[in-house]
């Protein structure tokens, strides 16, 4: 019997009472086997909760009294038991593996589309390589939300997007969750000539017609790399200006029928198309930033906090910096939205802040996003740059930011396997990763927590997020 392997324990709590250890296998909690931790936390939900489990070889059995509210307390190595992630079934071409580009680490090849990850971490999943002990427990332990990749409602034009002829009707399944108690947010990944015009339009209803059930749709726009293999294309900035407009409309009609906006363009639509991002409040609370949904609203409104409380007293004490002068390097997309960021900065505190627009050569220009940034792009380019007639040629003790998404991995490195200690030393420049402009403050103020100098050993830094869209942090 495989169980799960015990990482940390919580001072007391339920496990730490019972006498569980890190190095612990636990293989059932009240005589049910366990597939992952989901089981766990399901089946311990009781007053007396029992523990099977293999210690140094050995089969034990502990116990404890479960106290009100008292959590469970076990931390594992990894969240799924039985196999290492559910892998997918369908053949999308705009599936980000099949455009990979060759040679590159085995995990990235990898098509993750496990039910059990879209509960735990809002991974969008498709829901159709499931089978009825699946569906079964679906129903016994009413994993809710689960978020959902509909792509399009009509049949047909669904099994194209999967390039799955097999693949079930997604509104018969929206509607066993629903019947179920099962809630879910979805997604309409749009490619030009594919899913678009009209059949927008009819998902977007269909789905409509499910609220409360379906609690949300994200309208997606497509990514393609120069590996794409069948012939589509992205979005151009018209098309983007189009979209925004219609998700307008439509959230106008769903405000007033549900009290919220329901639909919701994800902040490419408006980068691209150059229209303004929406206030926080049209976000309606979601948290669906590993979608790209509201992500630049965030960086927007922290920039407007710090701007407000942190970098006036950061231009009064000159004392403190480490580095005179920053260059933030990021992807072409945001790169537009950080330049004036660091030239607001710039202005309020007299430090020279340049903006370095990386360009992705391994995957091509049309993918412009930070998490999918190469490591030898960014030395690369920065070098270029600091050899160059630009402004960052003329800093003289300048520290590089990075996007701390570009290294999310359980190792610490970009798409490429370069990490920032590795970058560092390439260009023997300091490296700062950040997700705020306040981080910036404290990269230039040598405080910076995950901060990297060549000439110094790398550290283990917790770089990585837990959960977010990377299957890898689970292999």
């Amino acid at each position: 019997m495989t169980g799960g392997l015990v990482k940390a324990i919580t001072p007391d709590s339920v496990a730490a009472v019972a006498g569980l250890q890190p190095g612990d296998e636990v293989v059932a909690i009240n005589g049910r086997p366990l597939r992952d931790v989901i089981d766990a936390q399901f089946y311990a939900a009781e007053d007396e909760v029992t523990f099977d489990l293999v210690r140094a070889g050995a089969a034990l059995s502990a116990r404890a009294a479960r106290e009100n509210g008292q959590e469970l307390g076990i931390e594992f190595e990894h969240p799924t038991f039985d196999i290492d992630i559910r892998r997918c079934n369908n053949l999308c071409p705009f599936c980000f593996v099949l455009q990979n580009a060759p040679r590159m680490r085995r995990t990235l090849y990898i098509k993750d589309d496990d039910y059990r990850y879209s509960f735990l971490f809002g991974h969008f999943v498709t829901l159709t390589n499931l089978v009825q002990e699946d569906w079964d427990r679906l129903a016994e332990q009413r994993l809710s939300p689960l978020y959902v990749s509909v792509h399009a409602t009509d049949l047909d034009m669904r099994r194209r997007c999967l390039r799955n002829p097999t693949a079930p009707d997604a509104i018969e399944q929206l509607r066993w969750l629903a019947a179920h108690g099962i809630q879910a947010h979805t997604q309409l990944v749009i490619t030009p000539g594919l899913n678009d015009g009209a059949y927008v339009e009819q998902s977007v209803r269909e789905l409509a017609a499910l609220w409360p059930s379906v609690l949300s749709i994200s309208v997606v726009p497509v990514g393609l790399t120069k590996h794409h293999k069948y012939g589509y294309r992205a979005h151009n900035a018209q098309e983007c200006k189009a979209m925004v407009e219609r998700v307008n409309a439509w959230q106008a009609e769903f405000m007033a029928r549900f009290g919220r906006r329901f639909v919701y363009a994800t902040d490419e639509w408006y980068l691209v198309g150059g229209m303004p991002l929406p206030p926080k409040r049209d976000y309606d609370g979601l948290a669906l930033h590993e979608n790209g949904l509201g992500m630049v609203r965030a960086f927007l409104n922290e920039w407007a906090r710090v701007k407000r409380k942190e970098l006036p007293a950061f231009a009064a004490s000159t004392a403190s910096r480490a580095y005179d002068s920053a260059i933030l390097a990021t992807a072409t997309l945001f790169a537009p939205t950080l330049a004036r960021a660091g030239a607001e900065f710039s202005r309020g505190s007299g430090v020279p802040i340049t903006t370095l627009p990386i360009v992705n050569e391994k995957l091509g220009e049309g993918i412009t996003v930070a998490g999918l940034l190469m490591g030898e792009d960014i030395i690369n380019q920065v070098r270029a740059a600091r050899a160059g007639a630009g402004a960052a040629a003329g800093f003289k003790n300048p520290v590089l930011v990075l996007p701390r998404i570009t290294f999310d991995h359980p190792q610490g490195v970009a798409l490429d396997d370069i990490g920032p200690m590795e970058i560092a030393r390439a260009l023997n420049m300091p490296i700062a990763l950040a997700d705020w402009m306040g981080d910036v403050i404290d990269a230039l103020n040598g405080e910076n927590k995950l901060f990297f100098r060549p000439g110094e050993n790398a550290l283990e830094l917790p770089i990585v997020r837990e959960g977010g869209w990377a299957v890898e942090k689970y292999l």
